[in-house]
């Protein structure tokens, strides 16, 4: 990889992983795009691994707390609202730890493409403005069940595919659950935090262990700007969400989707 394709991908991660509309789609666009060979997944990871830094900054509060929460659970003591935010985030992490165990070689070889990004980022997009749109706003974060967690961390599954955005996936689950726009979107980023760091964990440690060169300076510069585009990005969507809501994200996914149909046909 070339410095520029470094830079520029991890721009790119840091700017859509948190806004709703598909990082992974768009690391798998831009290259194709620009005629550039596919990062692969060390890359991806690496980038990814970036934005768990910046939502652990921005959301350092709430990290602790969950820290702090998940300790009391080791005593037994679950009914704390830390203990049950804690509870509901591991719960949450368990379908896409599951489906990325069993699945994630199978999508890296059939579905990192074009045609299949197309479907997802048009499909998604009319679930997220329907969920928007018809979406309770009633709960608070502080409400939340072991059934809520179930249903967001099966969506959060569904973003293993190309296209589908983890941000997007989840906070619509929140908001057909009733959620509020900006709790459905901090319990969103939390709930990404465990599964980008096992993700993170799992890849690096077969790079590690790997008789593949590894060029580990870029993997780190690219995680260190995609944590500081991701930081800004972030900032920007808690900071709108309430006013904005889905929908500009949504019809982005759109003219996006429409792009690539009338490029490939």
């Amino acid at each position: 990889m070339t410095w520029l394709q470094v830079i520029v991908l991890a721009i790119v991660q840091g700017l859509t992983e948190f806004l709703p509309i598909s990082s992974s789609g768009h690391l798998v666009l831009v290259p194709s795009a620009a005629g550039w060979a596919d990062q692969g997944l060390a890359f991806d990871v690496a980038v990814h691994f970036g934005s768990l830094l910046a939502v652990c900054v921005y959301f350092r509060d709430d990290i602790l707390a969950l820290l702090r929460g998940s300790s009391q659970l080791l005593k037994l003591q679950s009914q704390t609202p830390e203990s049950r935010m804690a509870l509901a985030i591991g719960i949450g992490t368990i379908p896409a730890a599951i489906a990325g165990l069993a699945l994630a070689g199978w999508i890296e070889a059939n579905l990192r493409s074009p045609a299949v990004i197309v479907v997802t980022l048009s499909g998604y997009a009319i679930v997220m403005v329907l969920a928007d749109r018809f979406g309770r706003r009633e709960r608070s974060v502080a409400s939340i069940s072991l059934f809520d967690a179930v249903v967001i961390g099966c969506a959060q599954a569904l973003a293993l595919v190309p296209g589908t955005s983890r941000s997007g996936v989840t906070i619509s689950a929140a908001r057909i659950l009733g959620f509020d726009r900006l709790d459905a979107a901090r319990f969103s980023f939390l709930l990404s935090a465990p599964v980008i760091l096992l993700a993170t964990v799992y890849e690096m440690g077969g790079l590690i262990v790997g008789d593949k060169a590894v060029a580990w300076l870029q993997l780190s510069i690219a995680a260190l700007v995609s944590a500081v585009v991701a930081y800004v990005s972030i900032d920007f969507f808690m900071r709108f969400v309430s006013r904005i809501g889905l929908l500009p994200f949504a019809l982005y996914r759109l003219a996006l989707a429409a792009i690539i149909l009338y490029v490939l046909v």
